[in-house]
């Protein structure tokens, strides 16, 4: 006969508040909408197509970054290796072989997945882990612990092209074994990779032969070795970058090319494949795209109804950011910029650190959403009291006539140099007109950036910088900055205005995703005038 005692009672209740806990936890809404395994896969099997035959490409996890002491930054995946899996654990590495390959027991396979071991102690400290288990329901079905990247990683020497491109920032952490550090040195040595083979600079000398622009020209193509050169003491002293500094006609250039494509270890073959597939974005990218670029929008509008003078630079990025966190957006895409008077000159001002913006001046906000990976960069200008002041005025609707200007180009087929063109004639002649600028020749003074770049999983996502094609999204970003001290009337001094917006190209034109973001002059000053939830907010 069974005795119940306390000890046995105190065992049964703790497990049923363990089931009851789980139960509790398993109910917890989170969100659904995220991409399908057939995404990626469907992305796998697109890279597939592009890989030359008997290849094999390594996409490493980003290394985790520490934040302070014992804390490290909230983790965010290697967007490559977001992109082919959806997996969003560090310390892990896919290969995916263009042909099927065939394992001891004669087993078929085409990729093969090394992630993070299930670990009970770590994971109360850190969160769970999806394990070997979890990665197969993601729709692999070779998995391994990162651990076994040495045991069960074939022998990647035998392939005639093995492409890559290794995580940036590498640290090693001596007390774990299965960090990407380590899969990066195995991988290596899988790879019977030369210990003097230094990947930067051979994507960089390899990468060559997809821009045109450098190969048209040898004095183009060795004044650009020579800025990288100027800028790393490893590329200096590189020998390869040495001869292509000193190359004297087209002849030497396609020998020291035949030369590296003749290599197996291929990182321009990783960046050519990742940006060609990266820059159209596919049905399912758009639907999440969308949901970044309107949750931004709705930022934007809601700190131009609440500005006032005597709010902090802060203080406007803090509303825009909770609108960014009640709509559902876990990140933003890029550190905020709101910039005051004369910090809007700043082009990356992030300190946002003034305490009172002031009146009759303009705040510059360059800051977007992302959502499930992708991320939004919407920036609008407005006047801290809800009025542009006349000067205020005329170089905003310059930046606004630009930005029309480029919209009426928007196409497929329109090539990325007629945007940037089209945008800088349209500002210079504005300047010049009001005497700012003496002449055309002085054309990026006070407007020193490009106009457009792709966006998607980073804010400069990975494309083609040569024609634009159906489903891209990009910005269109015109700018005027002229700083305090500069070389014009003082009326202009501390005025800096930037709008962008975020377009989708079509076949035959574009949609402008980011419109429901007050843009025009006059819809500027209707929204300022509007109210903000934050108006009866007082936590003094």
């Amino acid at each position: 006969m069974n005795t119940f005692t306390p000890s046995r009672f105190a065992a049964a209740l703790t497990f049923l508040l363990a089931i009851c806990a789980a139960a509790t936890f398993a109910q917890l809404p989170v969100p659904t909408d995220f991409l399908s395994k057939e995404f990626h896969k469907g992305r796998r099997d697109a890279l597939r197509q592009m890989m030359p035959a008997n290849s094999v490409m390594a996409v490493f996890a980003s290394p985790v970054r520490n934040f302070a002491n014992d804390v490290d930054y909230k983790y965010h995946q290697n967007p490559d290796l977001y992109y082919f899996s959806g997996y969003t654990e560090p310390n892990s590495v896919l290969l995916i072989f263009k042909d099927a390959q065939k394992d001891s027991a004669g087993q078929s396979y085409n990729e093969m997945f090394f992630v993070q071991k299930r670990n009970p102690e770590r994971e109360q400290w850190t969160g769970k882990r999806l394990g070997i288990e979890g990665v197969k329901a993601m729709g692999f079905s070779t998995v391994y612990n990162a651990e076994d990247f040495a045991r069960y990683a074939p022998d990647l020497s035998d392939f005639s092209k093995i492409t890559f491109e290794f995580p940036k920032a590498l640290a090693d952490n001596i007390t774990q074994s299965d960090e990407v550090f380590d899969l990066v040195n195995i991988f290596k040595k899988k790879a019977g990779m030369p210990a003097d083979f230094d990947a930067d600079v051979m994507g960089d000398v390899m990468s060559v032969k997809q821009y045109p622009r450098l190969l048209a020209s040898t004095q183009i193509l060795t004044g650009y070795f020579k800025s990288l050169a100027a800028r790393s003491e490893n590329y200096s002293k590189n020998p390869l970058i040495q001869r292509l500094m000193s190359v004297k006609d087209t002849s030497e250039v396609t020998a020291i090319l035949k030369e590296t494509a003749a290599l197996k270890w291929d990182p321009s073959l990783y960046d050519y494949a990742t940006r060609e597939l990266r820059q159209i974005k596919t049905a399912e990218e758009l639907v999440l795209m969308r949901k970044a670029i309107d949750i931004s929008a709705h930022g934007h509008n809601e700190a131009m109804k609440a500005i006032k003078p005597d709010m902090s630079e802060l203080e406007l990025q803090g509303i825009q950011e909770f609108v960014h966190r009640k709509m559902g957006a876990e990140y933003e895409g890029y550190p905020s910029i709101a910039g005051a008077g004369n910090n809007g000159c700043v082009l990356h001002y992030i300190e946002n650190n003034v305490t009172k913006v002031g009146d009759s001046k303009m705040i510059l906000m360059d800051i977007g959403a992302e959502y499930h990976g992708y991320t939004a960069d919407v920036t609008r200008t407005f006047p801290s009291n809800g009025k542009f002041t006349a000067e205020q005025k005329q170089i905003y609707n310059i930046v606004y006539e630009a930005q029309e200007a480029v919209f009426k180009i928007l196409k497929e087929g329109t090539p990325f140099a007629d945007i940037e063109k089209t945008a800088r004639d349209v500002v210079t002649n504005g300047l010049v007109k009001l005497g700012i600028l003496k002449d055309d020749k002085q054309n990026r003074l006070y407007y020193p950036h490009g106009c457009s770049h792709f966006l998607g999983l980073d804010v400069h996502d990975k494309g083609i910088y040569n024609k634009l094609a159906a489903n891209m999204i990009i910005t269109v970003e015109p700018g005027i900055y002229i700083p305090e001290g500069s070389d014009c009337d003082k009326k202009w001094w501390g005025i800096a205005v930037r709008i962008e917006d975020d377009a989708l190209i079509k076949k035959d034109g574009y949609e402008v995703l980011s419109a429901m973001a007050a843009r025009k002059l006059e819809d500027v000053e209707k929204m300022a005038a509007k109210k903000s939830f934050v108006d009866n907010m007082d936590l003094k």
